[in-house]
């Protein structure tokens, strides 16, 4: 496996993007905006320059790093020679399908098609293409470059080899994988999203404030982050459409998002990226400043 695609630019998709080069492969990463892709770009040198300053990469590896990495905005062009695409786009089922529909009829029948999806059924994903055999989940950690978890969830028609190939794959990464069998939300987000919707209910209902309640877990429960404060760094867009995944897999009130959750989405206070959810993010500052939002 030499040439790897990578469909989307944004946060994790550069991520991947990012790591695969960084350990000698030659990446196509592929997005419908060339804008996007410029960020992408400018993202993934930024954090190279992060890894000098710490001294765990040289000057002379960011420019090989860089200069594995080409840019795409045709689907067909940037998939054409790979053995393996990753997809990492918006986390909805809809847009995810029609990808690997087009995918299907653009990649040569041995191309292994991998989702880093966090929560959509894998086996429904790979029913769209030709070849479900060579689909399969490969659900990066964010930020990509550090986390050394993925998790590889296989659907029910993939392959064995489909599987070991991404095994392995992700051990050449320098990353651990556990197999998990498909299922909605896997075991990361079926465990971490509930946790964090309940800690928003804990704000919703009054029962304590943001910084209040995330000092709880850090302090309590030795996580490095609060489960608000995560939420603001994955994205409250995110986190709602992984709810609303798993309460209509699951089919229980167990799932429901909370109401403050889908308030927050509907009046686009998703966190970091929009610079404002559970806490305040000003605009080229890394302070954390605490949101006026209160416990109602």
């Amino acid at each position: 496996m030499k040439k790897i695609a990578v469909i989307g630019s944004g946060t994790m998709g550069n991520g991947i993007a990012h790591t695969l080069a960084q350990y000698g492969f030659d990446v196509s990463l592929i997005d419908l905006d060339n804008e996007a892709l410029q960020r992408g770009l400018q993202t993934i040198s930024l954090n190279l320059d992060k890894q000098i300053k710490k001294e765990t990469i040289t000057q002379t590896h960011k420019t090989a790093t860089l200069s594995r990495i080409s840019t795409y905005t045709d689907l067909k062009a940037g998939v054409t020679g790979a053995t393996l695409v990753i997809e990492a786009v918006t986390e909805s089922r809809e847009v995810k399908l029609r990808l690997f529909r087009q995918l299907s009829d653009v990649c040569a029948n041995d191309t292994i098609l991998a989702t880093n999806t966090s929560s959509i059924a894998i086996t429904q994903i790979a029913s769209v293409t030709k070849w479900p055999e060579n689909v399969i989940g490969m659900h990066f950690m964010n930020p990509v470059p550090l986390m050394k978890l993925v998790e590889v969830i296989k659907g029910e028609k993939t392959s064995v080899k489909t599987i070991e190939t991404i095994m392995q794959l992700a051990r050449q990464l320098d990353k651990i994988p556990v197999e998990v069998n498909d299922s909605p939300g896997f075991v990361a987000n079926r465990i971490l999203m509930p946790m964090i919707n309940e800690a928003i209910f804990t704000l919703y209902e009054g029962v304590s404030g943001v910084e209040e309640i995330d000092t709880v877990m850090k302090l309590g429960m030795a996580h490095p982050m609060g489960p608000l404060q995560l939420a603001d760094f994955i994205g409250l867009d995110i986190c709602l459409a992984i709810m609303q995944v798993l309460h209509d897999g699951f089919k229980t009130d167990k799932y429901l998002p909370c109401p403050l959750l889908i308030e927050m989405v509907n009046t686009n206070e998703l966190g970091v990226k929009t610079g404002s959810g559970f806490y305040k993010y000003p605009p080229g500052s890394n302070d954390l400043v605490i949101a006026r939002r209160f416990a109602r």
